[in-house]
C-alpha cells in the first residue's frame, strides 16, 4: 500500500474546504499592512479541481486577489492572480513560488520563483525577491496565509469553525 505524501495530504485537507467561505484577521499587523486595517477579510475556497484550487481573497470591497494552489510534477505551486478594479491584470500579477521541500499535511511553504523575481525586479518591487509564502490548513480549526521576508511577517488566520454565507 502506497503512503500518501505530505503534499497530497495537504491538498486533501484544503479540498475539504471547497465551496466554503471564512472570515479572517491579520494576526501581526505591520506598518505596510494598512490596506487591511479595519476591513473584512474573506476567503472563498472554490473552483476545486483534481490538481488546482482557486481561493478568492477579499479585503473589504477589494475583490482583486485570488490564490491558486496547483499540483505540479515536483510538488505544489502557489500563484497570486492580482487584478485592477476594472478586471484587467495588475502590473504585479501571477507571482508566487513552488515548494522545495515536502512540508507537512498542515503546512506548505512556497519560496519565490524566478519568474516572480524577474517580475518584481522589472517593476521596482525587488523587496519581494526573497518572499516565502506559506499556507496552513488545520482542519476544523484555521486556515493561514503567510508572507515572510526580511523585515516583514504578514499572517492572516481564517476561522474554519464558522463558515459564512456571504
Amino acid at each position: 500500500m502506497e503512503s500518501v505524501s505530505a503534499q497530497d495530504a495537504f491538498f486533501a485537507n484544503l479540498s475539504t474546504l471547497c465551496g466554503q467561505r471564512f472570515e479572517g484577521k491579520v494576526i501581526n499587523p505591520g506598518p505596510t499592512d494598512g490596506d487591511f486595517a479595519g476591513k473584512r477579510l474573506l476567503m472563498h475556497v472554490r473552483d476545486c479541481e483534481a490538481n488546482e484550487i482557486r481561493i478568492p481573497f477579499w479585503v473589504g470591497d477589494d475583490h482583486s486577489r485570488t490564490w491558486f494552489i496547483t499540483r505540479t510534477d515536483n510538488g505544489l505551486r502557489l500563484k497570486h492572480d492580482h487584478r485592477d478594479p476594472d478586471g484587467t491584470t495588475h502590473t504585479l500579477h501571477w507571482y508566487g513560488g513552488e515548494t522545495t521541500q515536502d512540508g507537512s499535511p498542515k503546512r506548505q511553504e512556497f519560496p519565490v520563483d524566478q519568474e516572480s523575481i524577474d517580475l518584481f525586479t522589472a517593476n521596482d518591487a525587488s523587496v519581494s525577491n526573497t518572499n516565502v509564502w506559506a499556507v496552513e490548513v488545520h482542519p476544523t480549526q484555521t486556515y493561514v496565509y503567510e508572507l515572510r521576508r526580511a523585515n516583514r511577517h504578514f499572517r492572516v488566520e481564517f476561522d474554519l469553525t464558522k463558515p459564512v454565507s456571504e
